[in-house]
């Protein structure tokens, strides 16, 4: 019920908010990162969620991204080399870790009174590195691996699935195959590159409409700059629901291992109102859903609010 009201919305031609960074405000906050902070710091996790609520956003999202079995696997040689000298439990690892990660997103919109109101997201990426499109693997590997991933958030019962930061049409294909099997709405969102195309070179403008073809009812860019976002937008404004949703800051590798995070540096210093600014611009293209990728924070998402009221 709670997505319905969304839907409506954006019939209606109206602006939704997203709220923005998680994982990198996860370390802005002082947590480590390991296991997403989710087991170590539960209480800094349901806070951000918390504090995007209170910034007014329209949709919750999961602490989700990059949480998944394959990404404890990869650390290994295959499954048995894990099974002889990984940690005891790692297979079960990500179901726990999500479950956890929802119950918590949950938690913080029960606190806030929006448990009713506020639709939850959830969460999913690449099944390799956002930003290595071409470690992306088999189209029947990735239909496995996002089929997993939604089964595992749609039993948690979030509203709608988010597949985040789709780099190339096979995987983006796949995975919008794998969430067909579930009684859920679908959006994506495709990572850009410099010239407004997906970062693997692929149309842009074609991906966004396959992945309308395919059942996704809103299409975004996101996990790039602001320019580079700005630039591509005319590739998925159709008339349908898209969005934007930009990095501020820069990646600092390394490491991508499951219990570390790269380090990311707010350099760009791109205060609130700026974003906000842009974020404008997009509206005045067309968009209709805005949010944040990395870097961004609660303050910066509350003043995008503060121009689609």
């Amino acid at each position: 019920m709670n997505y319905n009201a969304i839907r409506e919305k954006l019939s209606a031609g109206r602006a939704v908010l997203l709220d923005g960074g998680i994982g990198t405000e996860v370390t802005r906050r002082g947590i480590r990162w390991r296991q997403h902070g989710i087991e170590d710091a539960p209480d800094t996790i349901r806070d951000i969620h918390r504090d995007y609520l209170n910034a007014g956003v329209d949709i919750l999202t999961t602490h989700t991204f990059n949480l998944t079995k394959r990404n404890f696997i990869n650390f290994f040689r295959d499954g048995e080399h894990m099974e002889l000298i990984g940690a005891t439990g790692l297979p079960s690892k990500a179901v726990e870790l999500c479950s956890s990660a929802v119950t918590l997103a949950k938690e913080a919109l029960t606190e806030t009174g929006k448990a009713e109101t506020v639709p939850l997201a959830g969460s999913i990426s690449p099944v390799m590195h956002v930003f290595r499109p071409d470690l992306s693997p088999p189209g029947n590997d990735c239909l496995a691996h996002h089929r997993e991933c939604a089964e595992i958030l749609s039993s948690c019962g979030v509203d709608l699935i988010f597949f985040e930061g789709m780099n190339n049409t096979r995987e983006a294909e796949a995975a919008l195959e794998a969430a067909s099997g579930f009684d859920l709405p679908v959006w994506m969102s495709f990572v850009p590159g410099t010239d407004g195309n997906l970062l693997n070179g692929e149309s842009l403008h074609s991906a966004a409409d396959l992945a309308r073809s395919k059942g996704a009812e809103a299409v975004l860019v996101s996990a790039g700059s602001m320019p580079m976002i700005t630039k591509s937008l005319p590739n998925i404004i159709n008339g349908s629901p898209s969005g934007a949703k930009a990095v501020i800051g820069r990646y600092s590798p390394p490491s991508w291992k499951p219990d570390f995070y790269p380090r990311f540096e707010n350099i760009e210093e791109v205060s609130p109102e700026n974003y906000a600014r842009e974020a404008q611009g997009w509206l005045d293209q067309g968009v209709q859903i805005i949010g944040g990728s990395s870097g961004t924070t609660p303050e910066h998402i509350r003043a995008v609010r503060e121009i689609i009221t």
